[in-house]
C-alpha cells in the first residue's frame, strides 16, 4: 500500500513538473538585423513569463541568404524553428508554400488591433485578405539631399522630377567637379526595382502596364538622367551602398535611398561622413501633378506552420508589435516604427528627429507586387531597368521584355 502511494505521488509530482515546463521558443534572423537590439526585449518577455524561454538562432547576412536558409529549413516541415524574420518582399512565396502560418484566427479583432499600423507593412504582410505575418519594422525610400548646396544656390527642395533635374544640373554647372546631380540604383538589385515602381507610380502608372506612358516616362527619365551626365555613367552599376558611400563621400546633390543612410550621413557609420549636419529628407518628387510614392520596405515575422508552439509564439509577436517595444527599438536601433503613433512620441522623435519628417512619407508607402512568384517578377524588373540604364537596350525594348516576361506571373 506504501509503494503504491509512492507511486501515486511520484506520478502526480511529475505531472505537476511539466505542467510548468517552459516553453522554448526558437527565433530566427539575420545577423544584419542587430540581434542585440532584441535580446534585451526578448528577456523582459521571458521575466513577464516565467514558463517561456526564447531562443535566438541567427544566421545569413543578407536577405537572399537568410531565405535560402529557411527556404530549406520550411520545405522539409521542420518544427524547430517558432518564429523568424522576412523580408517584406517574401510573404505571398510563404503564404503559398504553406510555410507561414495565417495569423487571423489567433487575433479575434484583427481589423481592429491593425487599424494602429500603418497601411503599407500591414498591406506587405497580408495575402488574399488574411494576414501571413506581424509587422516588426518598416522602411521606404527617401529622397535625400544637400541642404547647403540648395541654401547656397537658393533652389527649392524639388516637387517634381523635372524640378530636380533642372536644379541639379544648374548646381552641377555652378560647383564644377564631380558633384553627382542625381544618384539612383541601376544595377540588377531589389533597390532598382523599387525605383523603377516608384517612377512608374509617380507618373501615375502600374506595374500591370508596363509599356504604358508612365512606365516609359519614368525609365526614360533614369536613362537620360545617364546620358545628360546628371546621373554618373556607372549607373547600371550602382548598388544600394553604393549610393550611400558617395552620397556620405559629399559627391552627390540628390540621391535615393532607405532610412538606414540616415544615421550614416550624421556620423555614425565606419566610414567618415563629409555631410554630417548638411542632409535634409524629403518625399520623392513626381511627375506633373501626380502624388509622390516609394516602396514599402522592412521585416515581418513569420509564424512557422509546422511549430509546437503556435499560440505562445503569437503572444511574443504581440508583444514585440506593442507600444512600449516598438519605441524602445526605434530608440535603441533606429527602426522605423509600424505604429502610427510613435512618429509623434517625445521620446522616439528625441532619437531620431527625422522621423517627424519620414511620417508622411512612410504612411503612403506602396507594396511591391505581392505574389508567390515574386523573386522572378523582381528578377525580370531588374534586369531589364539595368540594361536600359546600360544602354544595352533600349528604353522600348527593355519594358516589351518585361511586359512579355511579366505577363504570365501577374495575371
Amino acid at each position: 500500500m506504501r509503494t503504491r502511494l509512492t507511486l501515486t505521488a511520484t506520478l502526480a509530482l511529475a505531472a505537476l513538473g511539466s505542467a510548468h515546463a517552459a516553453t522554448t521558443l526558437t527565433v530566427f534572423m539575420g545577423s544584419q538585423q542587430r540581434p542585440e537590439i532584441f535580446q534585451p526585449i526578448f528577456d523582459r518577455f521571458e521575466k513577464q513569463n516565467p514558463n517561456v524561454r526564447i531562443k535566438i538562432e541567427t544566421g545569413g547576412a543578407t536577405s537572399e541568404a537568410q531565405n535560402q536558409y529557411l527556404t530549406t529549413v520550411l520545405a522539409a516541415k521542420d518544427n524547430t524553428l517558432d518564429l523568424f524574420l522576412i523580408d517584406v518582399v517574401r510573404t505571398a512565396t510563404f503564404a503559398a508554400a504553406g510555410w507561414a502560418e495565417p495569423l487571423d484566427a489567433y487575433l479575434p479583432s484583427k481589423d481592429t488591433y491593425l487599424k494602429a499600423f500603418l497601411p503599407g507593412p500591414v498591406a506587405a504582410a497580408s495575402v488574399g485578405g488574411k494576414l501571413y505575418a506581424m509587422p516588426a519594422f518598416t522602411d521606404a525610400q527617401f529622397l535625400y539631399y544637400r541642404k547647403d548646396l540648395l541654401e547656397k544656390y537658393k533652389a527649392k527642395v524639388p516637387k517634381t522630377w523635372d524640378e530636380l533635374a533642372a536644379t541639379a544640373a544648374r548646381i552641377q554647372k555652378a560647383e564644377g567637379g564631380s558633384l553627382q546631380g542625381f544618384n539612383f540604383q541601376g544595377a540588377p538589385i531589389e533597390g532598382t526595382v523599387c525605383n523603377f515602381l516608384e517612377m512608374t507610380w509617380t507618373g501615375g502608372g502600374s506595374v500591370g502596364d508596363v509599356t504604358g506612358p508612365a512606365a516609359k516616362q519614368g525609365l526614360g527619365f533614369l536613362v537620360n538622367a545617364v546620358k545628360t551626365k546628371l546621373a554618373p555613367a556607372a549607373s547600371a552599376e550602382m548598388k544600394t551602398d553604393d549610393s550611400r558611400q558617395q552620397f556620405q563621400a559629399g559627391n552627390v546633390l540628390f540621391g535615393l535611398n532607405w532610412s538606414y543612410a540616415w544615421a550614416h550621413f550624421q556620423g555614425n557609420s565606419p566610414q567618415p561622413t563629409k555631410v554630417k549636419g548638411d542632409v535634409g529628407v524629403a518625399a520623392l518628387p513626381a511627375f506633373g501633378k501626380n502624388a509622390s510614392a516609394t516602396c514599402t520596405g522592412g521585416w515581418e515575422w513569420g509564424l512557422n506552420a509546422y511549430s509546437r508552439n503556435k499560440a505562445t509564439a503569437v503572444k511574443l509577436l504581440q508583444f514585440m508589435s506593442s507600444n512600449d517595444v516598438q519605441r524602445e527599438m526605434a530608440v535603441k536601433g533606429a527602426y522605423l516604427p509600424v505604429r502610427k503613433s510613435l512618429y509623434n512620441d517625445k521620446a522616439v522623435l528625441a532619437a531620431n528627429p527625422h522621423f517627424k519628417a519620414l511620417y508622411p512619407i512612410v504612411t503612403k508607402a506602396r507594396p511591391r507586387p505581392v505574389t508567390p512568384a515574386y523573386p522572378r517578377v523582381s528578377e525580370i524588373i531588374r534586369n531589364n531597368v539595368s540594361a536600359a540604364v546600360a544602354g544595352s537596350k533600349s528604353v522600348d525594348a527593355a519594358l516589351n521584355d518585361m511586359k512579355r516576361d511579366l505577363e504570365p506571373l501577374l495575371k
